[in-house]
């Protein structure tokens, strides 16, 4: 099975180095990355290269998905099937709808790990599928695949995974800028409490602030999410002082 990536960044690469084996990859990026593509066994490719395969995955920020998906649709090959990998569901598969012909098949992703939380194995690890447009045997086909590779499946809706993830997700990036702010720091005297908030620091420090900025953007129950966290926590500061 031939799989256009477009894109290779750090998840990209994830992805890349565990189905590498399983399928020939295409790989299109803006950067210079073609030995290190290669080093994977898959193969460098142009936008249209990528495009061309029966299966393509855009691994770019949430920022440039929608210009991303105007380039792709007179590229793509009918009936082939594109799979997004956004961390907000309900616009990037609205995009996907909008500006891709009929005939492509759509299924929404999110995978519920990254470079750090799976460098070492994704068995385990959680995905969540969201089905747009793809008939149900091919559906159940990928959801087979990733069970069979140890990944936990999860099925949604767009607008339920954007409503739990603005919790699960943003909370805990937002915790962790807060204390990448606050310049908190490891401690000789500490507790296993303040070590998780480290471990949390130490999951989004690598991400990039665009990421952040995309994930709160994006997701339609961000801001109410944020505002009602630190109502919370303002309401628990007054209340130390009474």
């Amino acid at each position: 099975m031939k799989i256009g990536f477009i894109g290779f960044g750090r998840l990209g690469k994830l992805v890349a180095k565990n189905l590498a084996q399983d399928a020939d990859l295409y790989i299109h990026d803006i950067a210079d990355t073609d030995k290190e593509i290669k080093s994977l066994g898959a193969s460098p490719a142009s936008l249209a290269e990528a495009c061309a395969c029966p299966i393509v995955i855009p691994f770019v920020p949430m920022s440039e998905f929608e210009n991303l998906l105007k380039q792709m649709g007179p590229l793509l090959s009918e009936n082939s099937l594109v799979i997004d990998v956004c961390s907000v569901k309900t616009e990037p598969v609205n995009w996907m709808k909008k500006h891709l012909p009929e005939n492509i098949s759509l299924l929404g992703t999110h995978p519920m790990f990254g470079p750090d939380s799976a460098k070492n194995t994704l068995y385990g690890c959680k995905i969540v599928l969201c089905p747009v447009r793809i008939k149900r045997e091919v559906f159940e086909e990928i959801r087979s695949y990733l069970e069979t590779n140890g990944l936990r499946v999860i099925e949604a809706s767009p607008e339920e995974h954007d409503k739990q993830i603005a919790h699960s997700l943003l909370l805990t990036h937002f915790i962790g800028r807060s204390l990448m702010d606050f310049k908190a720091e490891s401690l000789l005297i500490d507790t296993k409490g303040y070590r998780r908030l480290m471990k949390i620091l130490e999951t989004v420090e690598n991400d990039t602030w665009q990421l952040f900025q995309d994930m709160n953007h994006f997701n339609p129950y961000a801001k109410e999410t944020r505002e009602n966290f630190l109502k919370s926590m303002e309401n628990i500061h007054q209340k130390v002082d009474q």
